[in-house]
């Protein structure tokens, strides 16, 4: 057995003097460290497969840490993290005190940014570039980015301004059509729309040949891969040449050696560049490349086979893309809209039973919910689906546009909480803090998965303005959802049991924290109220007032942040009541939360019942 080259690389100086035989050998290693390790781990192994070629060729012709590289969304970036010193790590990708899912500024001086959120690259690249030029600097910045992130305002915005802010700027269009799921509204969707236009019109059927004239043979084989990007070669000043960006491609994005002489090419242009290739998101796996939605990001898996453990129970998606499903069946003004996440948020259901009234505006999460809007002005009922963490982009909207006008748009907010092995930029750990004070707007969480459906339900029914759900990533109780969703009353808390002791409100998920709390203190003798809040805002002020004053000690759990979280919300009631009593709270510290399995961080960051009971205890003695 040859030795490996993976094992021996300690910098990206390892690879420079590589052969060509060298670099397809190593491709090779990459990708079966890629697939072997994250069938442990889990990961995203589907766009990471996608670039390896991409990310040798970029190591080889360019210096890091002193040429900058910028990755969009930088879930891509394990084969970055490989070739800069950490593959004997890669078995720790996502693990607590393992390495992290994305680029992270602190873990490497390779890492020069880290993003986990779409639409970051150009826009922090071409800040890069321009500080590079303030500073009489010589080195490149070179930013890569998916179609996909082509749909972001923020990469548009980016693009107009690049021309008058630099002249040696280098960006990468991988295009592969995906990526969650299938892109909607990318750019090459974008000049797909352009066969419709005279200019191009007149040459459609000699496209096919002009790609094979300018790149040759290999093109055409990939011809069903580049339809759109023939149109690219025809008419580049549409989207980029007008913009002062010189066009470059399209180019096979597994070819290395062509990617290393484009890229020694750009080197020498004194103007901003763009470079497209063309890539297979999960090239070298079979699996992945039957599936590429699950494996764009996904636990562990089956190497033989990809298959993954099933769960017995429905995750909250699931029941969200079901209900909506079953209620728009009877109600055909309900819509329901996605930021490129059918998938994850089971908006893929909806789809299948009502493609017409389903929506996915790309990852574009300001227009999707400007887009709510103006469906609720023409007496639509818009569900707008986003991860907690996403939904922040949208948050002007939500003020500006939602509830300053009362639109009853109804907020979906996925994920909301720890989201795990995903880390810092994906936790949905701000919601309620940057809902909870803006006027009118109507916010909850259910306890399990059949209140879940009542309050879907309620949402439905709600024309007053703004609601808003968060509910978490994964599976809940497992309790059966009932037949015939029931209407709930706005603002109402579910009190569970009075006592004269203790008041414990479970917020959400963490409703059965407080249950085993409640069984804790009960064992100890105590006499404890336990209440199911449901919502966050309007908050149930009589009933909590009602109990509190009764008792000696309140204590709160949410899934969120304690500053200007729920618990936060229950101190201020108390107060402008004028009611005095100790109110602790279980929820998570004012700090970024790392990444790792839930109840490894819950323990390490004290979301425990016996961290109740020590804060609760000593106030009843």
């Amino acid at each position: 057995m040859s030795e490996s080259l993976l094992s021996h690389i300690k910098s990206p100086e390892n690879i420079k003097s590589y052969s060509s035989d060298d670099r397809a050998k190593l491709a090779s290693e990459i990708r079966e460290a890629l697939i072997n390790n994250l069938a442990k781990t889990g990961g995203h192994l589907g766009p990471n497969l996608g670039v390896v070629e991409l990310t040798i060729a970029l190591h080889t012709v360019f210096n890091t840490p002193k040429d900058k590289f910028t990755f969009d969304v930088s879930h891509q970036g394990y084969v970055h993290k490989m070739l800069t010193g950490r593959a004997n790590e890669i078995n720790t990708i996502r693990q607590y005190k393992g390495l992290n899912g994305f680029l992270l500024r602190t873990e490497s001086e390779h890492d020069e940014y880290g993003a986990g959120h779409a639409g970051t690259a150009v826009s922090s690249a071409l800040g890069m570039a321009a500080a590079r030029d303030l500073k009489g600097d010589d080195n490149h910045v070179v930013a890569v980015a998916g179609d996909a992130a082509f749909t972001c305002g923020s990469t548009l915005e980016a693009l107009n301004n690049i021309a008058m802010t630099t002249k040696k700027f280098i960006i990468v269009l991988n295009d592969n059509e995906w990526s969650i799921d299938k892109n909607v509204g990318a750019i090459a969707k974008y000049f797909n729309a352009l066969q419709t236009h005279s200019a191009y019109s007149s040459i459609r059927d000699t496209a096919a040949d002009f790609v094979q004239k300018v790149l040759g043979e290999g093109a055409r084989k990939l011809a069903h891969r580049i339809e759109h990007s023939a149109k690219n070669i025809l008419l580049p000043k549409v989207l980029f040449e007008d913009l002062g960006i010189q066009y470059y491609g399209p180019i096979d994005g597994h070819d290395t050696e062509l990617l290393i002489k484009t890229f020694e090419y750009l080197k020498t242009k004194d103007e901003p560049v763009i470079l497209h290739i063309i890539s297979e998101k999960g090239r070298g796996y079979k699996p992945a490349l039957d599936k590429p939605g699950k494996f764009h990001g996904l636990g562990p898996y089956k190497v033989q086979d990809g298959a993954t453990a099933a769960s017995q129970l429905p995750t909250y998606s699931e029941v969200f893309g079901r209900a909506l499903t079953k209620f728009a069946e009877s109600d055909e003004k309900l819509l329901a809209i996605t930021a490129a996440m059918p998938g994850g948020t089971k908006l893929d259901i909806f789809q299948e039973a009502f493609p017409k009234r389903y929506f996915d505006v790309g990852i574009a999460e300001e227009h999707a919910a400007l887009f709510a809007c103006g469906l609720a002005t023409q007496g639509f009922t818009p569900f707008l689906a986003i991860y907690s963490t996403f939904m922040q982009r949208a948050y002007d909207m939500i003020i500006h546009d939602m509830a300053l006008q009362n639109l009853p748009v109804k907020l979906c907010m996925d994920r909301a909480g720890l989201s795990g092995d995903d880390g810092p930029t994906h936790h949905g750990l701000f919601d309620i803090g940057y809902l909870r004070h803006v006027p009118d707007l109507t916010h909850m969480q259910p306890k399990d998965e059949d209140e879940f459906v009542d309050m879907l339900y309620t949402m439905k029914e709600y024309t007053k303005g703004v609601s808003a759900i968060r509910y978490p990533r994964g599976t809940g109780t497992g309790i059966e959802i009932k037949d015939s969703p029931e209407l709930l009353e706005i603002g109402k808390a579910e009190v569970i049991q009075e006592g004269s002791d203790v008041l414990l409100i479970g917020l959400g998920n963490f409703f059965e924290m407080a249950e085993e709390a409640k069984d804790s203190l009960e064992e100890k003798g105590y006499s404890v109220s336990l209440v199911n809040p449901r919502f966050i805002k309007p908050l149930d002020v009589n009933s909590i007032s009602a109990l509190a004053k009764n008792c000696k000690v309140v204590c709160t759990f949410e899934d969120h942040v304690l500053k200007h979280g729920f618990g936060a919300a229950v101190i201020e009631a108390l107060h402008d009541e004028n009611i005095t009593v100790k109110v602790e709270r279980i929820g998570w510290p004012d700090e970024f939360i790392e990444h790792g399995k839930v109840p490894i961080l819950r323990e390490l960051h004290g979301i425990s019942v016996q961290k109740a009971m020590d804060k609760i205890v000593p106030h009843l003695s």
